[in-house]
Parts: structure tokens; C-alpha cells; sequence
């Protein structure tokens, strides 16, 4: 696996400006827009495709693919991908053998992509989370028809947003996306049981909402940037048969159980989205 990041000190400069086509702009692509302008990228030749018109800041933003103007280098699919059959053929006329199609659709295969973007000189598939708007997001990449010379194409273009990983295999890809492309929605959940525990013990809501998510960066960024590990940043809070220890014989009878059954439901709908996209039925998913 090939990784390049921002927090490592291997970062890449922001690319030259690309003719970037948004097929669908609506979080995750927003949040690439928002880390790459933060970043100070140039999008000046980029172009947002909405239906609904609705502008994105930092570009021009047109309701059909005819007006989006020049052919595009990379387009990159960010819509539903429930949609893809709806979609692809339309985006497929514009295609040349020069442009590469980055697929920001979870569960969507790189071969089902290749059946329907056939022309593309390259698919690659990425799986940005949301924290690329302030660029530290976690971006693996996989093409199974991708170049050296695009591989650090792509590495140039993602790696303004954070941690990125070109994957060597999409079993690779889809571990790495299964911990880090959800992830930010289950910590904030887990900051915002912090909270309300602090809550029901006295603290005003925005006190309590500040301290669990203030301890929650506190606690990344120490491991960020000590390299510690977690059993050592433990040993440094623990102290034996005192308060951190009586509340981690909990946490540690139901945390990593409760987190495999978490990743193993997304990780079912997201074999589901996978097999609608290779057109066949899905097998039920266990009880």
C-alpha cells in the first residue's frame, strides 16, 4: 500500500489546475471541494453538475452535463448509487479516452464502473470521509487499470486532504473505507454519548458538549503527534484500581464487540450496493 499525507511530512503540492467535472455535489464531494479550496487548489477549470442548481462555492455550478463546457480530464461521480444506472449513460457520451472517472460511490465496484464508463482511460475508485473539508480526512484509492503516472496523478489531486492510500487490492480499499469512511459519524456519536453522561451529572448541554469533544480531539491529536499507541496513551491515564480502571473493565467487556457488529452491518449494505450495481440480486442479509 502507497500512502502519502499531509500528517506524515510526504505531502504533495496542490495539482495544477485539471478540468474537473462534479457529477453531483452533495456532501462527501462538497467536503472534497471545501478541503481542496481550503487548501488552495485551483478549480478554476472545475465545474459542479446539480440537477437542482444549487451553487457550490468555489464553482461554477450548471444543472445539465451540456453545460458544463470543455471535455473533462477527471469527472468525478458523487451522486446516490442507487442512481448509477439512471446516470451513467449520459455521463458515459461525454467520455474520452483521456479522462479518468473517480467514483466516490460506496459499494460500487471498479468493474461494474468499467462496464459502464468503457472509453475512460482510467476508473479509480475513492472513498473520502468528511473531515477532508478541513483536510484531515482519510482518502484510499483503487484502480485496477491506473498507471504509475496516474497513481501520482491521483496522489497529487487527493493528498491537500489528508492521509490518502493508494490500496493494493479493492478488499484493501473496502477495509480501509469501512473503518474511516463512516467512522466520523460514529465518533460523533460516541461525543455525543459523552455529553449527555456529563449531562445527567450536572454540566450545562454546552459545557458537556465542548468538554466530550474537546477530550475526543485531545486524545487523537496526542496520538497523532506522540506516535504513542493506544495500550501506552491507557498506561499513561490508568492508574491500578483507580477510576480510569474500574470504567475500562466495562468499555472493554462490550467496546470492540459492539464495533465489529457495527463495521459488519455496513459492511452487509455495502456488499447489497455491490451486487445491485453487478445487476443481481443480493443475497439476504443474516439476522
Amino acid at each position: 500500500m502507497e500512502v502519502k499525507s499531509l500528517t506524515d511530512g510526504m505531502s504533495l503540492p496542490a495539482s495544477s489546475a485539471e478540468a474537473i467535472w462534479f457529477v453531483g455535489c452533495g456532501n462527501m464531494a462538497g467536503a472534497m471541494v471545501e478541503g481542496w479550496r481550503l487548501a488552495g487548489t485551483d478549480l478554476s477549470r472545475s465545474v459542479a453538475i446539480r440537477p437542482s442548481g444549487r451553487p457550490v462555492e468555489g464553482l461554477r455550478t450548471v444543472r445539465t452535463l451540456g453545460e458544463a463546457g470543455r471535455q473533462p480530464d477527471i469527472v468525478v461521480l458523487g451522486f446516490k448509487p442507487q442512481m448509477l444506472d439512471e446516470v451513467a449513460p449520459e455521463v458515459a457520451r461525454w467520455i474520452t479516452a483521456d479522462c479518468v472517472v473517480v467514483s466516490i460511490l460506496a459499494g460500487v465496484e471498479a468493474a461494474s464502473l468499467r462496464e459502464r464508463f468503457p472509453r475512460a482511460a482510467a476508473i479509480v475508485r475513492a472513498m473520502p470521509n468528511i473531515a477532508v473539508a478541513v483536510r484531515r480526512g482519510v482518502v484510499p484509492l483503487y484502480s485496477a487499470d491506473g498507471s504509475d503516472e496516474l497513481r501520482e496523478r491521483m496522489l497529487r489531486l487527493f493528498a491537500p486532504l489528508g492521509y490518502v492510500a493508494w490500496c493494493a487490492s479493492e478488499a484493501e480499499f473496502g477495509a480501509i473505507g469501512s473503518v474511516s469512511g463512516a467512522g466520523p459519524a460514529y465518533i460523533a456519536r460516541y461525543i455525543a454519548a459523552l455529553a449527555m453522561a456529563g449531562e445527567t451529572r450536572g454540566l450545562d448541554p454546552a459545557v458537556a458538549l465542548t468538554v466530550a469533544r474537546e477530550t475526543v480531539f485531545g486524545a487523537g491529536w496526542l496520538a497523532a503527534t506522540t506516535g504513542e499507541s493506544m495500550d501506552e496513551i491507557v498506561r499513561r491515564v490508568r492508574s491500578p484500581n483507580g477510576t480510569t480502571e474500574a470504567g475500562l473493565k466495562v468499555l472493554d467487556a462490550e467496546l470492540p464487540d459492539l464495533i465489529e457488529r457495527t463495521l459488519a452491518a455496513a459492511g452487509r449494505r455495502s456488499a447489497e450496493l455491490a451486487a445491485a450495481a453487478r445487476g443481481i440480486a443480493s443475497e439476504p442479509s443474516p439476522s
